[in-house]
Formats: structure tokens, sequence, C-alpha cells
């Protein structure tokens, strides 16, 4: 009894060791940061909007001197619990003293400053896609923005959702900086640059793709649609719409169609696109008519798939 007391406490040591490595943050190579260009602002700004950062960090209406002040606040309601917005005004509430290496970590890598990891509600899964030069655009950027002392309320998550140190495991899972979508060899710039804005800082797929069970985008699925992972005011989940072009989706719609859409908001059959999208909309028509146009171009060269939600 003793021996079979003792194998067992070695094997919980040596499990819980396992699981401690296996779930350690990781961080980006100080030495890819060091080797970056000065600072571009207006790339940053770009940046800024095509990651859509207003539209979850800043309160309705809350601009100072026609510039976004990021107060955070903004609710999630999902299925894990309640995820809240933080405060990532240039203040010492928001990210006023963090370094560069930490914003780079938290961006590419969701740890944050305290080495702890970040929820998959911030689309860190989309932005380990980005360029290092574009994340340091954007952090001198978010520096220009106004400051708010504002105090986010913490996220309101239940066991084992409150346990920070698993997303290790599932990052082990989810976590990658390599495209989904292979393009051809000799794929158009503009193919390549709507990839980039799509898969990466609109971090389309976040909402367009369908979730496993344990919260991961099911990639062979990739923007057939899904049920939306926020809950409504009715208590219930929307349903966000198939943007590829097979059976429920957009495949009738042309490229010229979908840029319109995305600088307007207007869909070629005389609707409108509502709920989130209004938001993104908004974001989408500060970027330049060529990234509005990639997008369109990206979304259909990729594969088509029928709705990844199911029907009513």
């Amino acid at each position: 009894m003793r021996k079979i007391i003792y194998i067992g406490v070695l094997g919980a040591i040596a499990g819980a060791s396992a699981f401690w490595i296996l779930t350690a943050p990781e961080t980006v190579d100080a030495k890819v940061i060091a080797s970056l260009k000065k600072p571009d602002l207006a790339n940053g700004e770009l940046v800024f909007n095509a990651g859509g950062c207003a539209s979850c960090h800043a309160a309705p209406g809350a601009k100072g001197d026609d510039k976004w002040v990021l107060t955070g606040g903004h609710e999630l309601v999902s299925p894990f619990g309640t995820f809240v917005s933080p405060n990532i005004s240039p203040s010492e509430q928001g990210i006023g003293n963090w370094t560069q290496q930490q914003f780079f970590d938290a961006m590419m890598k969701g740890v944050a400053p305290d080495g702890t990891h970040l929820y998959p509600s911030f689309p860190y899964t989309s932005y380990a896609k980005m360029q290092p030069q574009d994340v340091a655009d954007l952090f001198a950027f978010m520096k220009t923005l106004p400051k708010t002392d504002n105090v986010a309320a913490d996220h309101k998550l239940s066991f084992p959702f409150n346990v920070r140190r698993g997303l290790g495991l599932w990052k082990q899972l989810y976590l990658s900086d390599e495209p989904v979508i292979a393009l051809a060899d000799d794929a158009s710039d503009q193919l390549k640059r709507g990839q980039y804005l799509t898969e990466s800082l609109g971090h389309c797929a976040e909402c367009h793709t369908p979730r496993g069970v344990i919260g991961g985008l099911k990639t062979d699925q990739w923007m057939a649609g899904a049920v939306s992972a926020e809950i409504g005011s009715d208590g219930k989940p929307g349903i966000v719409p198939n943007i590829t072009s097979g059976q429920g989706g957009i495949g009738s719609w042309g490229a010229s169609d979908i840029a319109y859409s995305l600088e307007t908001g207007f869909t070629p059959d005389f609707d409108s696109l509502g709920g989130s999208m209004t938001s993104v909309v908004e974001n989408m028509k500060l970027l330049p008519a060529s990234d509005r146009e990639a997008i369109a171009a990206y979304l259909k060269a990729i594969p088509a798939h029928a709705n990844g939600y199911p029907a009513k």
C-alpha cells in the first residue's frame, strides 16, 4: 500500500510539473522587436481601424478632440461567462506603463504584463499573424490617443474558466502565426493583402467561423457562418452569416458588391448590414478603397462552405 501511495504521489507531481511546463506563457522574441524601424503613426492608425479596436474598447460616443477614448467596459456575454474589455488608453489604468515588449506579448501571444494568459475574447489568435512592424506602429499610434483613468470591471467567469493557467493548453491547439488558407504561389499582391486584412487585422473569422466545444475555431469551416459566441439581450445567441460562396453564403455577390457593403453597410439586395457589422463598417470605411477591394478578393477566393450553423 505504501508503495502504491508513493507511486501515486510521484505521478501527481510529474503530472503537475508537465501541466506547468506546457501551460507556461510564451513571449515574442526581443530580437524581432529590436530590429524594427521607427514607428509610422499613419500606418498605426490604419492598423487601429482595420483591427476595430474602438468597437470593443471605446465607450459609446466616447471621443475627445475627434480621437477615440479607449475607456473599456464593453461586456461580451458568452456561454463561458461575461468578458469585459479593459481600458487600453495611454493612462496608468490602461497601457500607459506598458513596454513595447509587453504590448507585443499581449497582441501576438495573448500574455498580460503580469505574465498571465489573456482570454481569447481578445482576438490574439488572429493578431498572432500580424506583421511585427504593424504591431509597433499600432502601439505608437495608441499612445497619441486621449488618456482615461476609467477602471473596467473584472471578467465574471465561473470555475474552471476562471483558471487562466489552463489557457496555455488551449493555445497549444489554437494559437498559430501561420495563415489559415494556403494561397497559390503566384497569388496576387491584392489577394495576399486581403488575406492579411481578413485573417489577421480584421479578425473576421472570430465571428464568422464556427467554434468547437472549448471555443477554438473550426478552420475546416472557415468563414462558413456560426452561432454567435455572444449571447444577446434576449438570452439567446444570434447567427453570424456565412461569407463564403457556398450554399447560404454570398456566392451571388460580386467582389465589387462586397467592397461596397464594407464601405456603406448596404447589400446588393437592398438590405443593410446590422448588428455588430455596423461598427465594422464604421471602421472599414476609414480604410483605403484598395484594402476593401483586397478583402473582397480574398472572400471570393476562399473555399466555399455550406452554412456552419444549424438550420432553423
